[in-house]
């Protein structure tokens, strides 16, 4: 039995897990600069201290609509390649200890979207933790 620990946050109804190692910080909304032409899914650069990154939109990933414009995104800071990214999400979650017999694939339920995003899903207490494939997500940007 091999345990492991998700960072847990919330895109709509939706509850994810990226691994606690993938996680450099989460922060609260930054001021954000668009870019021009940029693909779907990337929201703009945010400065975070002095150092200029990406923040992805995961609603817009996921294919979801998108959030009330009074509502503002919270940033998950991920590495990927050893650069950070911003992953915008609606809420934060807690810290989650899975074990691999909770592992299982995707639900049939998600999106042919979600799904490519998602390696498989833990069975927790009454609900499920989609575990986020974040090369994936980062990837489609």
């Amino acid at each position: 039995m091999s345990i492991r620990q998700l960072t847990t946050f919330y895109v709509d109804a939706f509850w994810f897990g990226v691994e606690v190692h993938r996680v450099q910080e989460v922060i609260r909304s930054q001021p954000m600069t668009p870019v021009p032409l940029a693909p779907a899914g990337t929201a703009g650069l945010i400065n975070l201290r002095g150092e200029v990154v990406t923040a992805i939109d995961v609603r817009t990933r996921l294919g979801l609509p998108p959030r009330a414009a009074d509502t503002a995104p919270m940033n998950v800071v991920v590495r990927v390649d050893d650069e950070p990214i911003s992953l915008l999400v609606d809420a934060i979650g807690d810290v989650e200890n899975v074990r691999s017999e909770q592992f299982e694939a995707p639900p049939d339920t998600l999106s042919p979207a979600s799904r490519q995003l998602v390696r498989g899903a833990y069975k927790m207490d009454g609900r499920l933790l989609l575990a986020l494939d974040v090369d994936r997500v980062v990837a489609a940007a």
